[in-house]
């Protein structure tokens, strides 16, 4: 609330406590009138009937007469003091009251919820005022949330200006901090890959140079250094993809791509590898079963997952399964190797991070960037060893 909204309240509420106050003192003074008017006139009727006892009688008709007549008929008081002449005649202080006590009493009521009605308006004003600032910061914070917040501006001086001012400073540290976030992303991202651009030039060069030496000697040592510069194309090509990535410049496609077809690209793509190592793959056919997705590169993920499995478990067998409800589409890829050492297993999925049961030649890269493309397309992997042994890929694309 603004200053003025405050000051309206406090003074709603002082004026009803006011009223409140002045209606029930008034019905005080009202009543100690009265007595004190009964007290004074019971004194001088008890001295006359003390000196002339038959002024009984024609006091007690004046009486009668002042008030109008005894509305209660002939009262006889019991365990009256015996100088009480009035209450002995049946009188009480509010039958010399009248008019004027009901008059206070009834001005009483009226200031009385005059008061009250005050206070209750003043109470659901100020609550009202209190739920308009609580919805106001929650939208703010929904359009923080969101990315379309503007610059929060004080409404005024009340309980609620310490919470916005913390909440802008906390809204503008969070936002300064995105910003040096996705300046430090964007900067990494453009040094993974000008460092891959840089190791293209000489890859390129040793290339030419092993097709020029290869015609003129055929030395087994020319294998071992086309083999690792192999290597190093296949480095520059990730590199390349993950700087992608970083930077939001790697646009994937959002169309129906059946399970099946999917995890048999995969496997043709790596037939050499299944061959060289000895290693087969069970793809049952279960039935169409689509995911939206981008083929090319969740064909690449599934060919890492793959390929993690052949490194596992070399001439064994990898298994696939997939499943389908409402909710997602889950793939499964094992073997029956030995697993992944169990200290592996939270880091599995960090770049160039090597697990102790690698292969020769791996740069920590493939699962990563599986994990990458699963993930910006709806979905989630996990990495475990199976009951009995063997790594464990659990792949879930959702369906909203």
């Amino acid at each position: 609330m603004s200053g003025k909204r405050n000051i309206l309240v406090t003074f709603g509420f002082v004026l009803s406590v006011s009223l409140i106050a002045a209606a029930v003192s008034a019905l005080f003074v009202s009543y100690h009138y009265s007595r004190l008017q009964f007290d004074l006139l019971n004194t001088v009727c008890g001295e006359v009937v003390e000196q002339e006892p038959e002024a009984k009688k024609i006091i007690s008709a004046a009486l009668k007469e002042y008030i109008g007549g005894n509305p209660d008929g002939a009262r006889e008081p019991n365990g009256a003091r015996e100088d009480d002449i009035l209450s002995a005649l049946g009188y009480h202080v509010s039958d010399f009251s009248g008019f004027t006590y009901g008059q206070n009493v009834l001005f009483m009521a009226i200031g009385f919820m005059t008061g009250i009605s005050i206070f209750f308006f003043t109470f659901l004003y100020r609550n009202k005022m209190e739920v308009i600032r609580i919805r106001a910061l929650a939208e703010y914070l929904e359009q923080v949330n969101t990315g379309k917040a503007v610059i929060l501006s004080t409404s005024g001086e009340d309980d609620f200006s310490k919470l916005e001012d913390e909440i802008y400073k906390t809204v503008t540290f969070l936002y300064h901090t995105k910003d040096l976030a996705v300046q430090a992303r964007n900067d990494f991202a453009e040094n993974l890959s000008n460092i891959a651009h840089q190791i293209k030039t000489p890859i390129t060069a040793i290339s030419l140079s092993i097709q020029m030496m290869k015609q003129d000697s055929g030395s087994k040592h020319l294998e071992q250094v086309e083999k690792q510069l192999l290597h190093l194309t296949h480095l520059e090509e990730t590199l390349l993809v993950l700087s992608r990535l970083d930077a939001g410049t790697l646009l994937l496609q959002k169309e129906k791509v059946d399970v099946f077809t999917l995890l048999v690209l995969a496997s043709d793509n790596l037939q050499e590898l299944f061959v060289s190592s000895g290693t087969s793959i069970d793809i049952p056919e279960l039935g169409e079963m689509l995911v939206i997705a981008d083929l090319d590169w969740t064909m690449e993920a599934m060919m890492n997952l793959m390929k993690n499995c052949i490194e596992h478990n070399p001439g064994g067998t990898i298994h696939c399964f997939y499943a389908q409800n409402p909710l997602y589409t889950e793939i499964l890829i094992w073997d029956d190797g030995e697993g992944f050492a169990k200290e592996d297993i939270p880091h599995l999925f960090e770049r160039f991070y090597r697990g102790q049961n690698v292969g020769e030649g791996g740069i920590g890269i493939g699962l990563a960037l599986s994990k990458e493309m699963i993930e910006r397309q709806n979905g989630t992997i996990r990495a475990k060893n199976k009951h009995g042994g063997g790594a464990f890929f659990e792949i879930r694309f959702y369906s909203h």
